[in-house]
């Protein structure tokens, strides 16, 4: 293939909160940059803040090398004082910071300054308007603390979206991202037959994920008698106890079709995936969320909002508008399980179409494998 050669002996430093699942999409995200670095000939190293799931996760990025670092203090901070010395000691070309607000982008930073080389941030969603209204002073202490003087070093910025692009350019005053969206997983399933009605939450347990909605529109079909006698909605995910509590308070007067049931990784989630009718995604914010991509991935159509950033999946008859409120994500949920068969059956085979084509990793690989080579050949000075 054309863009094996492309990072030949080039060690791409991958650094981020979490190499673990309690990173979410984020950890998705760079398990799949870390193959896709392997794959255009390059070495990755993934550089994180060591957690309780490290060693479980280790695995899934395979022959990379992995970095653990220690963390000191609230975990929310992610102070980690040997972490700049650990990423001088890598001997990377350059360094990819996935993710920001913690400790780590300030690392990144002191290790753009140490060494000239190449330096990209992508936020994953991180900028957008609905997270920086939230934490505000928070966040305030972050910019002036470092995350200004971040931005402003680096040698670019990634986005995931054109809307993603004009929140960096809003919040950092710069206009240089590079756009380049998430690569969805390899196609894992083979759809040959229509499945029961069954719909799925998967993803974190979080205010912006915008529950309470979805939960108050199946209820409402249920009161109705709307909703198909084996019809489920399963709700699988992870969050603060605090927002886990608030989940598991709303269900205490939900039917019980609808059922929480905890975290879901690994086999368990490939397994809810493949059996799911839709997937529903009725975010309030979101980067470009790698959950969809690997429903597509499962042959699982999607009910999503706009905020999830991926209209093609709209364009391509791959998904359904829900929107945010509880009238129109009711639409959407009735429309999902009334629809025929021969039409789910459509909408499934165009889900695989998307992440063979333009979410494949070749395409993707390609256009990451340029950006980088492109970036160490011209780092550009620390501003």
């Amino acid at each position: 293939m054309a863009t094996v050669q492309l990072l030949s002996g080039q060690r791409i430093g991958l650094l981020t909160a979490s190499a673990s699942r309690l990173g979410g999409g984020v950890f998705e995200a760079v398990v799949i940059q870390s193959d896709l670095i392997r794959r255009l000939g390059g070495e990755p190293v993934v550089v994180a803040l060591a957690d309780r799931f490290s060693a479980e996760d280790r695995p899934r990025f395979g022959a990379s090398e992995v970095i653990h670092v220690p963390l000191r203090g609230p975990a929310q901070i992610g102070f980690a004082p040997t972490l700049v010395d650990a990423l001088l000691t890598a001997r990377l070309d350059c360094l990819h910071l996935h993710g920001i607000w913690m400790y780590p982008s300030h690392a990144a930073r002191r290790w753009r300054e140490k060494t000239g080389r190449a330096s990209l941030i992508s936020p994953h969603g991180m900028l957008d308007p609905w997270i920086t209204a939230r934490g505000r002073w928070k966040k305030a202490l972050a910019r002036h603390g470092y995350e200004r003087a971040g931005w402003r070093a680096a040698s670019a910025f990634h986005a995931l979206t054109r809307r993603e692009a004009a929140d960096i350019a809003r919040e950092s005053g710069r206009h240089d991202s590079l756009i380049i969206a998430n690569a969805g997983p390899p196609i894992s399933v083979s759809i040959t037959q229509a499945r029961a009605p069954r719909l799925l939450y998967l993803g974190r347990i979080h205010p912006k994920k915008n529950l309470a909605p979805l939960i108050a529109a199946w209820r409402d079909l249920a009161a109705a008698d709307a909703l198909p006698a084996d019809a489920r909605l399963t709700l699988a995910g992870w969050g603060e106890p605090g927002d886990v509590a608030a989940l598991e308070a709303m269900l205490r007067d939900a039917p019980p079709s609808v059922r929480f049931v905890g975290p879901c990784f690994g086999a368990d989630k490939a397994r809810a995936l493949a059996e799911s009718r839709f997937l529903v995604l009725p975010s309030l914010s979101e980067g470009l969320p790698m959950t969809l991509l690997e429903a597509w991935a499962a042959g699982t159509p999607t009910l999503q909002s706009s905020e999830c950033n991926l209209p093609e999946g709209i364009t391509a008859g791959a998904a359904i508008d829900c929107g945010v409120e509880p009238a129109s994500i009711k639409a959407a949920l009735a429309r999902a399980l009334a629809m025929p068969d021969g039409e789910w059956l459509t909408m499934a085979q165009a889900a695989q179409g998307l992440v063979s084509g333009p979410f494949s990793g070749e395409r993707v690989a390609q256009q990451w494998g340029e950006a980088y080579a492109r970036l160490i050949a011209e780092p550009g000075s620390p501003r």
